[in-house]
């Protein structure tokens, strides 16, 4: 016959090991030391092997297969308790998961501060991440493969969707201190950056597909993500737009270059949640919500004001 342990019997052998004797295992659980002893040998037999050592002279000690069995028990006690935990979120309204899609654009030191406290809040809830541009966040909403989306560039109103604004960030033309066009000391024209290799982030959605937003050049390498495009420009492999929160200490260190070019369209890049109308968002998609409004409203709007107010301190 298997073994077929209970739960009580797992949580008793976890407080044996724990408090290291059968006495102060039954103060703590509240029961009788016979009763401990009973529960433990049970186990024993269940298993059919002796979790502990037990002689008259000393406390019982963990045998070499009560030490490989005890990290097998904590183990299962944990999964449980997880269980037990979705079991009582679900009865209260709370979401088993959330899929989340977040644009490109949204600062990843905002993504970071948001989901660590979404964790620390709700840490019975599984989350689904992906990260996208332009009409990807969209679309991903629209299909129903992502719970709420966080982002701009809105290709269409639709009735289906509910989109709120609830932050922007701050869009400007960097290159590295390097770079050609950051050392021509003056107003750069468009022919000036037509022949210039600008580095965009590509979108694989069909909203957007055979669009491009302030691409100037008539060369261009494409990236999948912000990340990448921020290491190319300040490697001098190319120019771009990047959020002021994202080059805004390297714009200070003088390690890159705002381009003045009044071809490219700069300046506050709204950012909003997105989900569909017919599915109102839970507790923790609510929570979500709310802590990107808090996060996102207080990125910088200007260069100066990225320059000089931290918004993820400002925020905190």
């Amino acid at each position: 016959m298997d073994a077929n342990p209970t739960l009580d019997q797992l949580q008793v052998f976890l407080v044996v090991a724990d408090t290291g004797s059968f006495s102060a295992a039954a103060r703590q659980l509240n029961r009788a030391q016979s009763v401990v002893s009973y529960t433990i040998g049970n186990l024993e037999s269940q298993l059919g092997t002796s979790l502990f050592e037990r002689t008259s002279a000393r406390q019982p000690r963990l045998t070499e297969a009560g030490r490989a069995m005890l990290t097998d028990a904590r183990r299962i006690v944990a999964d449980l308790q997880v269980m037990r935990a979705k079991a009582k979120g679900m009865r209260q309204g709370l979401e088993a998961e959330i899929s989340v899609a977040i644009s490109v654009m949204v600062p990843t030191e905002a993504m970071l501060k948001v989901l660590r406290d979404f964790q620390r809040q709700f840490p019975s809830v599984s989350l689904r991440l992906e990260v996208g541009e332009l009409g990807r966040i969209m679309e991903l909403v629209m299909t129903g493969k992502a719970t709420i989306g966080i982002g701009g560039a809105l290709m269409r109103q639709d009735d289906a969707l509910t989109i709120e604004r609830i932050g922007h960030n701050f869009l400007l033309p960097v290159a590295a201190v390097h770079h050609p066009l950051a050392s021509l000391g003056r107003p750069l024209t468009l022919q000036d950056v037509r022949e210039e290799t600008q580095i965009v982030v590509s979108d694989a959605s069909d909203l957007t597909m055979g669009r491009d937003f302030n691409v100037l050049s008539y060369k261009t390498w494409r990236v999948s993500d912000m990340a990448t495009k921020h290491q190319l420009i300040r490697g001098g492999l190319g120019w771009g737009g990047l959020p002021a929160s994202v080059s805004s200490d390297e714009l200070a260190t003088g390690r890159l270059v705002q381009l003045d070019l009044s071809a490219y369209e700069q300046g506050s890049y709204n950012l909003y949640a997105i989900r569909k109308t017919d599915m109102p968002p839970g507790p923790a998609a609510t929570w979500l919500i709310e802590s990107f409004r808090s996060v996102l409203s207080n990125c910088p709007t200007s260069l100066d004001a990225s320059l000089t107010i931290p918004f993820i301190q400002k925020a905190s």
